[in-house]
């Protein structure tokens, strides 16, 4: 948002209360969306000893692919090659996103992996800013994940935090094919039709993974539930936030997940962390909140003298 500079205080507004009460329930919004997404990934691990990591993928983004094709009818016509192969594209970013992210969380605990995760957000927005301090920030997530480390890798399992890293070079692609989609289609119809991509993409995987298992009522209901909470609830509590905050803001209370996501797998799987991987936790989320704010300020038109 511009900053605006004047020499007398500007008159208190008769709506502050209101745009104040607007403030906290856009909050409540956006932290309500971190919670569902991270205890919908909590739900996911307890899935997969019915349905495989591969049948979990495939339940929550077929039924999260149904229930956006249902609600927004995306039209076919009348969009050309290069969207369609955004849409594509940004498809097989959401199946790899969800595919190494839960083969994560089957192999470490839910809060290392949303915050390695993290890091790939964070280095696009490091390299997309092209500022000193960003690269500061960059430092000091680095020194995190090195702490992160000397609780021992092998703790943590290599394959897991392989898989986690590959999970946040994917989540830097979504970001990035998601602009381009929702340039060339309107509302959530990219969204839609990349889902339905991402769904038949996993879809044969799942089938092997989870077999009939995946048409039995409770996993269903399950799936469902899954899908739900981590993508139809989140999805739309982040648009109505949107609307009520800027995006900076937005932006900066998002970089909580890995502290959201340390919450859900103490409460619902029972991880427990050293307090030593609970300092490298914090350490990331600072770095991703501080390279939010650089990239904010860089954002910002100068200030009016």
């Amino acid at each position: 948002m511009p900053v605006t500079e004047t020499l007398l205080p500007a008159p208190r507004s008769a709506d502050a209360p209101a745009e104040r009460r607007g403030g906290i329930v856009a909050v409540g919004l956006v932290l309500g969306g971190a919670l569902s997404v991270q205890f919908g990934s909590a739900l996911a691990a307890l899935l997969f000893a019915r349905t495989g990591v591969a049948g979990a993928v495939t339940l929550r983004l077929t039924i999260s692919a149904v229930l956006l094709l249902i609600v927004c009818r995306p039209r076919l016509r009348g969009h050309d090659r290069s969207a369609w192969l955004a849409a594509g594209a940004f498809g097989l970013a959401l199946a790899g996103m969800n595919s190494l992210f839960y083969q994560a969380i089957e192999r470490i605990p839910l809060g290392p992996t949303v915050t390695l995760e993290v890091l790939g957000p964070l280095a696009l927005s490091v390299f997309t800013a092209r500022r000193l301090a960003s690269w500061c920030w960059a430092g000091l997530a680095l020194a995190g994940v090195a702490l992160l480390g000397q609780g021992g890798f092998d703790r943590l399992n290599p394959a897991g935090v392989a898989f986690a890293f590959g999970a946040g070079a994917m989540w830097a692609a979504y970001i990035v094919l998601s602009a381009r989609v929702g340039d060339r289609f309107p509302g959530a119809d990219g969204l839609a039709l990349a889902l339905a991509v991402a769904a038949l993409v996993t879809l044969p995987l799942g089938i092997v993974d989870g077999g009939a298992v995946l048409l039995d009522p409770t996993v269903l209901a399950l799936g469902t539930a899954l899908a739900v909470l981590a993508s139809g609830l989140p999805y739309t509590l982040e648009l109505l936030a949107l609307r009520r905050m800027p995006t900076a803001t937005f932006a900066v209370l998002m970089s909580l997940g890995p502290a959201i996501a340390t919450l859900a797998g103490w409460l619902v799987l029972r991880q427990a962390l050293t307090l030593l991987e609970c300092a490298a936790i914090v350490l990331v989320i600072a770095a991703s909140i501080g390279a939010v704010r650089v990239r904010a300020a860089a954002a910002e038109p100068p200030a009016r003298r």
